[in-house]
């Protein structure tokens, strides 16, 4: 429930300020080819994946081709920005596809946010711009009834009398009550969890790398999960790491608790993690809080918030 929740963001997830003292030397004279390199920077400084870096900057090159490179950045308005993106639609004899335009416009509104942001500049010339983000299939999840049946088969494995089996039912337990990403999930270790206030248990999310500690944060589990910790424990004894294995064998572990359960379309990592976000809105969670929940970025939480609002428009 979204209130279990809200105490424990102390640390989660700290998305990066824009800040306005990463580059001193540019003013709104500065040319844009000195504004672009100072922003390759600074999206490397806060971690931008290699493939947002290069996409980005590929982006900024083209815009700098159309307005020149040396034109001033504070002379750009909104009406050179929307005449670029009209270029791009109609001006090239090859129009975008609807994603490269909507990653183009986004591109824009990120640099010249951060310029503002900065005060490097007045005002966002970028702001007025409409995005219209390319539609793309909706996300499967797990419907309550589904749920159920698949929590209903893990309990079954764990109960076994033979041979118990609580990994998939720790497993998708976690999942289903953090959202957090497979990668996520293989990082934890038994040292991470909180278990100092019995009725508010909860899970460290770190990370190794220094350079995405700013994604590290602390989630809440539900009071009956340090039980379901401890049968775990009692049967597969980790030393350190809480899931000792690699990423198939858990996959294969929620292909097996898909299969007892009758789930035609399976149950993956990706699809618990809809599943618990889109349960997470319905119930109230606070778009921010459901964010930084879920450890994404400002700039991939727009569209992930419109396909989440379009699932809950579907009753679960």
């Amino acid at each position: 429930m979204p209130d279990q929740q809200l105490p424990l963001f102390s640390g989660e997830s700290r998305q990066p300020p824009v800040p306005g003292d990463q580059a001193p030397e540019l003013t709104s004279h500065a040319p844009l080819r000195r504004a672009i390199g100072a922003f390759a920077e600074h999206m490397r400084r806060i971690d931008f994946a290699e493939n947002t870096i290069k996409s980005f900057l590929g982006d900024l090159s083209l815009f700098a081709r159309y307005v020149g490179q040396d034109a001033e950045i504070g002379a750009l308005a909104t009406q050179d920005l929307q005449a670029f993106m009209d270029y791009l639609h109609h001006g090239r004899g090859v129009p975008c596809t609807p994603k490269s335009y909507g990653r183009r416009l986004t591109t824009l509104k990120v640099f010249f946010g951060w310029l503002a942001n900065g005060k490097v500049l007045p005002y966002d010339p970028a702001a007025p711009l409409v995005h219209q983000p390319a539609a793309s299939p909706l996300p499967l999840i797990l419907y309550d009834e589904q749920i159920e049946r698949a929590l209903d088969a893990s309990r079954a494995l764990m109960n076994d009398p033979k041979h118990p089996d609580p990994r998939p039912h720790l497993l998708l337990n976690l999942i289903l009550q953090t959202g957090i990403k497979k990668s996520e999930c293989l990082n934890i270790h038994l040292g991470h969890f909180d278990f100092s206030d019995p009725q508010s248990p909860a899970v460290f999310i770190r990370y190794q790398n220094p350079r995405r500690r700013h994604k590290e944060r602390k989630l809440a589990l539900e009071r009956s999960f340090p039980g379901l910790l401890r049968r775990y424990l009692e049967v597969y004894a980790p030393r350190d790491v809480l899931f000792p294995c690699t990423g198939r064998n858990l996959e294969y572990v929620l292909h097996r608790v898909a299969q007892l359960a009758d789930l035609p379309n399976g149950i993956s990592f990706e699809m618990l993690r809809w599943t618990c976000a889109v349960r997470d809105y319905r119930a109230g969670m606070e778009p921010e809080q459901l964010r930084r929940k879920l450890g994404l970025s400002e700039m991939a939480w727009e569209e992930t918030l419109g396909k989440i609002q379009a699932l809950v428009a579907n009753p679960l």
